[in-house]
């Protein structure tokens, strides 16, 4: 009997509960009400479009069990959080440092705006998982779209990470960087032939297919290249999840996966497919999970997929449990890597399934920082504005997320009273803004780091405004090895090509 009673769905109906407002359901939840232990900046705030459709018993079922578990484990899933950890960013003889670095030195040798990781950060948060996991066969794989520097992917695959890709370039960036093909599965909705044709040259682990179109297609180019693929289908179950809109992936009318209704079909099908070779099933409900009950509702149907395909003779290899687990950006308090992996543990009960996860932002969010420089200040009616020279060409997540990141003054002035700012890039959009509303006393030509940068910043830096891409450093202890160099604007125009006379 599946564990997810209809009954419990009543619950939902009538009220889904959001930052200690009711909200009827199939309501959309802005991201300020989303997300109640992340602050977000004054000013406008994004809300979501209707991402969650009402009526569906599948999704309600699963936002029931959500919501009760919610009331009856709070104190407990409070008490089980992830601790702060020490810092490798830390002020010492009156400067920022990282690991034992002065951010200073380093704005003076490469310049600003400048991404700063520190090695050592990246190896305790992937430990955390291998600690966790211990006793348990699983396969560990990084997300390369939270940060695919070919460095950060380097030292992984030496800590004998797997990775999750989500393109053709992504699998040539792990290869490059030493990872095994082998460790590699390859998700993402839109894989095109060359791409696919590609990953099964490679030898990848399998592919995480998201339709029943591109498991046709798959198929027909497998047989084609006499090369098996092994594949786990990603489910859509149909999980409501308290984050913000944009980064919400397993809710109903989503993109990503099989509807939860059409996948045990769907994977009795592909079992029977020439060029097939069905191995799991897949599952990633969001990234920036804050709480436990979302992912455990997920993992759970996973899992009770799994047995139904047993019982009608399709027998798995692994289950793939996703990613997206939360960081602390300031006042989250999200579970500990220990608590989620134990939820997943829990799920599978005793069954010989391998257990894969897809964690990036978890291991590499809070182990970098942006470095700028502030340009100018100036007065805008009755605010303060630091103009620096980093804006949302090297850091996106604040105007396209409303993400909030810790703004610190690398060397903090002694007797200049701090004033509320705003923190502004220079690029010529209104939307422009790293920070509002921070004490800070900078001055021109002062140096700022905006904290826990490390994923979904410079992977998704742009050339906008014809700004060259910053420069990222990795520093290990006293020594800083430039891992990317800055751009030069002659390399921006480098692919183009002036109209002939």
């Amino acid at each position: 009997m599946n564990a997810l009673s209809p009954h419990r769905s009543g619950l939902l109906r009538r009220a889904r509960t959001a930052a200690g407002r009711l909200w009827p359901e199939g309501t959309a939840v802005s991201a300020a009400d989303a997300s109640p232990d992340h602050p977000v900046a004054t000013g406008n705030q994004a809300s979501g479009g209707d991402h969650h459709a009402s009526g569906s018993a599948g999704q309600s079922a699963a936002a029931a069990v959500i919501a009760s578990r919610r009331g009856a484990t709070l104190s407990k899933a409070r008490s089980g959080r992830a601790a702060a950890s020490t810092s490798p960013f830390a002020h010492r003889a009156g400067a920022l440092h990282a690991e034992d670095v002065s951010l200073v030195a380093l704005a003076q040798r490469y310049g600003t705006p400048l991404y700063i990781y520190s090695r050592q950060a990246i190896t305790e948060a992937f430990a955390d998982f291998t600690r966790a996991l211990r006793g348990t066969p699983h396969l560990l794989c990084y997300a390369v779209k939270a940060n695919g520097t070919l460095a950060i992917l380097q030292l992984l695959a030496r800590l004998g990470a797997g990775f999750d890709i989500v393109s053709v370039g992504e699998l040539e960036r792990v290869l490059r960087a030493g990872g095994d093909a082998q460790r590699i599965v390859f998700s993402g909705v839109g894989k095109r032939d060359d791409e696919l044709a590609r990953a099964l040259a490679a030898g990848i682990r399998c592919f995480n297919v998201e339709s029943e179109a591109e498991l046709q297609r798959l198929s027909a180019l497998a047989v084609a290249a006499d090369t098996p693929a092994a594949v786990a289908i990603r489910i859509n179950p149909r999980v409501p999840v308290r984050t913000h809109p944009h980064i919400t992936t397993g809710h109903a009318g989503a993109k990503f996966g099989v509807e939860l209704t059409q996948a045990e079909a769907l994977c009795r099908r592909a079992a029977t497919l020439p060029g097939i070779r069905l191995t799991g099933v897949a599952c990633h409900i969001g990234s920036q999970l804050t709480e436990l009950e979302a992912f455990t509702a997920a993992a759970e149907m996973l899992v009770q997929l799994a047995d139904r395909l047993a019982r009608h003779a399709v027998p798995l290899e692994h289950v793939d449990f996703g990613g997206g687990f939360g960081i602390r950006y300031g006042s989250e308090s999200p579970p500990a890597i220990a608590d989620f992996i134990g939820r997943a543990r829990a799920a599978l009960g005793g069954r010989r399934l391998e257990m894969l996860l897809e964690p990036g932002r978890a291991i590499v969010g809070a182990a970098g920082i942006l470095l700028t420089r502030v340009e100018y200040v100036k007065r805008s009616g009755h605010r303060r504005v630091l103009i620096v020279d980093a804006g949302m060409t090297e850091l996106i997540r604040p105007p396209l997320y409303d993400a909030w990141h810790e703004v610190r003054e690398v060397t903090p002035h002694s007797g200049v009273p701090a004033e509320n700012c705003d923190v502004a890039g220079p690029v010529c959009e209104s939307a422009d803004f790293l920070a509002r509303d921070r004490r800070l006393a900078a001055q021109p030509r002062d140096l700022l780091a905006v904290m826990t940068t490390g994923a979904y910043g410079a992977v998704m830096s742009s050339n906008y405004n014809a700004r060259p891409r910053a420069a990222e450093v990795l520093v290990d202890g006293t020594r800083a090895t430039l891992i990317r160099r800055r751009e030069t604007i002659a390399e921006l125009m480098a692919h183009e090509a002036l109209l002939p006379e």
